[in-house]
């Protein structure tokens, strides 16, 4: 993902979740050098991104998206399988996210892919009414 990227993924942000990433988020973590990716397919539509951070032997996923129109397609496992190789390959050994309870299909491809469930922060995600905890989940890599 480079600035260039931006505008199409704040976009696609904006029409999946309620509570988007803002353009500043994503433009702080290109420039803080964190590993920020986008796929693309062969007509070179955007078709999923991905935005985590790298510390000693631990990788943080913070944002792994797939548009709307693209979903279900196998896209979300594409990319966090590239996620995780990207990973092993700085030396993380573990992969920790947070995800929203609400969103059943990601908690369930994060289980899948063998993620547990080691916490909860409560109160993380703004929503309609109020706050929404974060189920924290962590996989060895």
């Amino acid at each position: 993902m480079t600035e260039a990227d931006l505008r199409e993924v704040v976009a696609i942000e904006a029409d999946i979740y309620p509570f988007p990433w803002t353009r500043g988020n994503f433009l702080d973590s290109v420039r803080a050098g964190y590993s920020v990716w986008v796929l693309r397919d062969e007509r070179t539509a955007l078709i999923a991104y991905s935005v985590m951070t790298l510390m000693i032997d631990e990788a943080h996923l913070l944002n792994l998206s797939v548009p709307r129109e693209c979903q279900r397609a196998g896209l979300g496992w594409r990319t966090l399988e590239w996620m995780a190789e990207v990973a092993r390959g700085y030396g993380a050994r573990t992969m920790l996210l947070e995800v929203r309870p609400s969103n059943g299909s990601a908690v369930r491809m994060y289980e899948r892919y063998g993620f547990q469930k080691i916490g909860v922060r409560r109160g993380y995600y703004p929503a309609l009414n109020g706050r929404e905890d974060a189920l924290v989940m962590r996989v060895a890599l």
